[in-house]
């Protein structure tokens, strides 16, 4: 008897076997958060689509690991935490010097350590959250933004950051995790309306992805998870990737300050994360 294939094999499948244009021949990105899951994903769709790219995470071995799954040349990788402002300057510098300029943005990186109410969380780590998520995603900004040798408004850069949907509605055991995303849509309708017309910004607001990052949510009880999406099924990095090329590319060029909510219908049928 032949197996059925499973709708995420069948997309996946579909997305490594359709020829893509190159919409990024030329361009240059930083994605952060990407030695693994959905910023490894988008860091693979910008240099399919003909682009180079600087991928950055916390563990240089893993993100090492990554980087070698990449064309020759197309890829270059630095080491650090995402809220370090060393960091965030080591790679503004390392871009500028070895691509000349930046055009895309994409602040992947983020964190969740604690999982529980919001009257059980230790300040200190409410504090760390709001430092990698909100304040983490401005420093990015701000870094690229200021940094003379990348041009990134000369070259009409865009940047693209990564919310979620528990920053739309309560979600249980992630609760103050949802506050940050908030506050990132926020910021990004703030940044989009002060850096226009040289520099676009959006979001993207996933609900539950496949990752390791999201596994607290779904293992071990996906087909019960699942079965509250009117698309029957949870969402997997391409799924995400596939809208950041869509804000990081020319299709978008009239779009900024916007949140795009990739559900598979969660929150249309009454759904949290």
């Amino acid at each position: 008897m032949v197996r059925q294939r499973s709708i995420n094999e069948e997309k996946i499948g579909t997305c490594m076997s359709t020829p893509v244009a190159q919409r990024f021949a030329g361009k240059v990105a930083i994605v952060t958060g990407a030695s693994r899951g959905i910023g490894l994903a988008i860091a693979k769709r910008i240099v399919a689509e003909g682009g180079r790219v600087c991928i950055t995470a916390r563990k240089e071995e893993a993100l090492a690991e990554a980087a070698a799954t990449f064309p020759p040349g197309t890829v270059t990788s630095l080491a650090g935490k995402a809220d370090d402002p060393e960091h965030r300057a080591a790679v503004m510098d390392h871009v500028a010097a070895t691509y000349g300029g930046l055009d895309v943005l994409v602040n992947n990186a983020g964190i969740n350590p604690f999982y529980g109410t919001t009257m059980e969380l230790e300040l200190g780590a409410a504090r760390k959250l709001l430092e990698v998520n909100v304040i983490g995603t401005l420093g990015w900004v701000q870094a690229a933004y200021h940094h003379d040798g990348l041009a990134f408004k000369e070259r009409r850069g865009n940047v693209v950051n990564l919310a979620s949907v528990a920053g739309k509605v309560p979600s249980e055991g992630i609760g103050f995790y949802g506050v940050t995303k908030a506050a990132v849509m926020h910021l990004t309708m703030t940044l989009a309306a002060e850096l226009g017309p040289e520099i676009r910004v959006n979001a993207v607001a996933p609900a539950v992805v496949k990752t390791d990052f999201a596994k607290a949510l779904y293992e071990g009880r996906e087909a019960e998870v699942s079965a509250d999406y009117p698309l029957g099924r949870l969402g997997v990095p391409d799924d995400i990737a596939g809208a950041v090329m869509y804000f990081a590319a020319a299709d978008a060029e009239w779009v900024t300050g916007q949140t795009l909510v990739l559900d598979g219908g969660l929150l249309s049928a009454g759904g949290t994360a």
